[in-house]
């Protein structure tokens, strides 16, 4: 490993991760001049309060970046996760999105996104041990006039 006379290396503190954080997006504003960076973030409830599951993806430089999307394994099967993905790729395109991307392993959700038009661009093999990481994307449509719908309820919809 290399060192440098004079240079000591150590934890980064919470001030130093966001002057870094910073630092980076400066140098990128010349290369990513467009529209601003949106956090989507939508959760499901039942009637009583209880999270059946959501979705954390932030839109940027054009594109959806899905980041989480979870659904408690009692409400997958029953069309839970199209309900969150769907309005928050819709919400996507109005924010000027024109595709998405995410990243999940191979004993995840990979049929379900393949239903949904994801397609792998990517796979990083014994990511852990055994088994793989997989990169997937899709170019984001509006849907025809006649498929539009309004998503279950309005607190659903609201992505930010």
């Amino acid at each position: 490993m290399a060192h440098q006379e004079g240079i000591a290396l150590m934890q980064a503190a919470p001030e130093d991760v966001e002057q870094l954080c910073t630092s980076l997006q400066q140098f990128n504003r010349p290369f990513t001049a467009g529209g601003p960076e949106s956090e989507l973030r939508m959760v499901a409830r039942d009637t009583a309060g209880a999270l059946l599951g959501g979705i954390l993806a932030d839109v940027a430089l054009g594109w959806l970046e899905i980041h989480v999307l979870w659904v408690e394994p009692a409400q997958r099967s029953t069309g839970l996760g199209s309900t969150l993905l769907e309005p928050c790729e819709r919400h996507a395109l109005e924010l000027g999105a024109h595709s998405a991307r995410l990243d999940t392993f191979d004993w995840q959700a990979e049929g379900f996104y393949a239903r949904h038009g994801y397609a792998v661009f990517a796979r990083l093999g014994d990511y852990p041990p055994g088994h793989e990481r997989v990169f997937m994307s899709k170019r984001l449509q509006q849907p025809l006039a006649e498929e539009r719908s309004e998503p279950p309820s309005e607190a659903l919809h609201k992505c930010r």
